[in-house]
């Protein structure tokens, strides 16, 4: 369930991704930009997972470009080491997608990072839209999330 609304469902993903040695510094630890892209490895795989994908998205006609993100670093990732990346949904009735994320690693289980996005609704033409898409109230109404 989900704890901030104990009546809704938790919509979650995990993916595995592994850190590549273009993504680290000559240390040998991933340089924290390449967090952003691990969180957006979490997107993805959950777009995949729950038909809220980026080209799913577009096919109505919108797009959803983030608009605030946190994160939060707890350990060092080095190179030759896999990380989940847990990308869970937090619902909310304005039109935004919001998601939370833990990063941990997989040998030890070990918290590496944490973060949130918050994206919004842009048409084609790049407008704003302030209420919910028709397409984004059947996506929640599908999963739960709205009556």
């Amino acid at each position: 369930m989900n704890k901030n609304k104990p009546h809704l469902p938790l919509i979650r993903t995990t993916a595995e991704v592994a850190v590549r040695f273009s993504e680290v510094d000559a240390l040998g630890i991933v340089w924290h930009g390449h967090y952003v892209k691990f969180m957006e490895d979490g997107r993805e795989a959950f777009g995949k997972a729950h038909g809220l994908g980026y080209l799913d998205v577009y096919a109505h006609g919108f797009a959803t470009p983030i608009v605030s993100l946190a994160l939060d670093y707890k350990k060092t990732v080095k190179y030759g080491d896999s990380l989940l990346v847990e990308t869970t949904y937090v619902d909310t009735q304005a039109a935004k997608i919001i998601f939370d994320y833990k990063l941990s690693r997989v040998s030890d289980g070990a918290m590496v990072a944490t973060g949130r996005t918050v994206q919004v609704f842009i048409d084609l033409k790049h407008e704003l839209h302030i209420t919910i898409p028709p397409f984004f109230e059947e996506w929640k109404k599908k999963h739960g999330l709205m009556v």
